[in-house]
């Protein structure tokens, strides 16, 4: 959820928008699923060590987190080809469509993901680590955009499902501070390159000069300076601030993105958090779309039915992305013996299908979660 879809559904300032009021315990799970279970999960990963030592610490978080990515990490991923590509003919092509989202939809169904394929490729067939590498780097260069526009977006869509609004100026100092914590956090720490392995791939990371990370770590303190004082007027000016869905904000921008590395198993932890939030959107918008096509004229299936033929397509989707497929291909392609002298590692087919996926995913976000999109109206049930 990468992208803005607030306008959407966001009331004018200084308008109300009425909701069915949800319910505390509602609230408070809302409130875990979206960025608050940081503020559970950060104290017991850092406690767990005292408790039991810390290579059993390490041992239970890491297995626990490698388990749970085939329901959690891989399905937030693979779903999201599950809503591009359906009907993805209309979206393409349909002149009800805006065309600068029909561009969004060609950009990421047919460009990026034929350039991704082709670079990767070209990487495996010129068995080039170095491009791999390059192709790696970027998605680690995008993933911080990638978390700060999905808070950006839990922050907006929230705050607007509880009538809450913020005015055009708010929006861009949000979207302001989100950018400068990408920034410090691409640029930090100080990088002068160097030899890494990601994946099996062995390659030379792309040098991050201490200027650099000098610079956007005053440029990301000044936004958030600035975005206290927008805060702070808000809060003088309406009284009340949509608490829950900042607190997802902060957790994302702060903790997730820029100071990830607050606490070395928590780091495990992020990525999950980052996927359950993700795919709470995800719910809401099917449930949303379920219920207005479960009764006349559609007569639809029950909402259950669509929501759990969902999860399961998900599931067995990432299993094909991250495991079936890529494992078939390094198993049938791939000399082991010649791997243990390659810079490419044993699992290269691995390691370029997992990079294509990311990208491709931060690609189809950016046309999924736009008020242009007709289906975003469903999160508002």
């Amino acid at each position: 959820m990468t992208s803005v879809v607030t306008e959407a559904l966001t009331a004018a300032p200084g308008q109300t928008d009425e909701r069915v009021p949800l319910s505390a315990p509602s609230r408070l799970m809302e409130a875990l699923l979206t960025g608050g279970g940081t503020l559970v999960a950060l104290p017991l990963c850092h406690a767990l060590p005292a408790l039991v030592g810390w290579d059993t610490a390490e041992l239970a978080v890491g297995f626990l987190t490698f388990h749970a990515a085939h329901v959690i990490n891989d399905p937030h991923f693979s779903v999201t080809y599950l809503l591009f590509y359906r009907g993805l003919k209309r979206k393409l092509l349909g002149a009800e469509v805006p065309l600068a989202q029909r561009a969004r939809y060609w950009l990421a169904g047919v460009l990026a993901p034929l350039l991704l394929a082709g670079w990767a490729l070209s990487a495996l067939l010129t068995r080039s680590a170095a491009s791999l590498g390059a192709m790696t780097q970027a998605m680690f260069l995008l993933v911080g955009w990638h978390y700060v526009k999905q808070s950006f977006g839990v922050l907006t869509i929230l705050s607007a499902r509880r009538g809450y609004a913020y005015s055009l100026h708010e929006r861009r100092v949000l979207v302001g501070h989100c950018f400068a914590a990408w920034a410090y956090a691409w640029a930090s720490p100080l990088d002068p390159g160097r030899h890494v392995e990601e994946k099996g791939v062995v390659y030379f990371t792309w040098p991050h000069p201490g200027w650099l990370e000098q610079a956007t770590r005053a440029v990301f303190l000044a936004s958030a300076l600035v975005l206290a004082v927008t805060l702070a007027r808000k809060w003088h000016r309406e009284r009340r601030l949509s608490l829950a869905p900042l607190l997802g904000f902060l957790c994302g921008v702060w903790i997730w993105t820029v100071y990830s590395g607050l606490d070395p198993l928590f780091v495990y932890v992020i990525p999950a958090l980052h996927s359950v939030q993700y795919l709470y959107f995800v719910w809401l918008l099917k449930r949303g779309e379920a219920h207005a096509h479960e009764g006349a004229p559609a007569f639809g299936r029950p909402v259950a039915t669509v929501l759990g033929g969902y999860a399961a397509a998900a599931v067995i989707a990432g299993l094909l992305l991250f495991h079936l497929v890529p494992g078939s291909l390094d198993a049938a392609l791939v000399d082991r013996r010649a791997a243990r002298y390659s810079d490419l590692g044993p699992t290269p087919w691995f390691a370029a299908l997992f990079t294509f996926v990311n990208l491709h995913h931060y690609f189809m976000d950016f046309a999924l979660w736009r008020r242009e999109n007709a289906e975003t109206r469903y999160l508002r049930a």
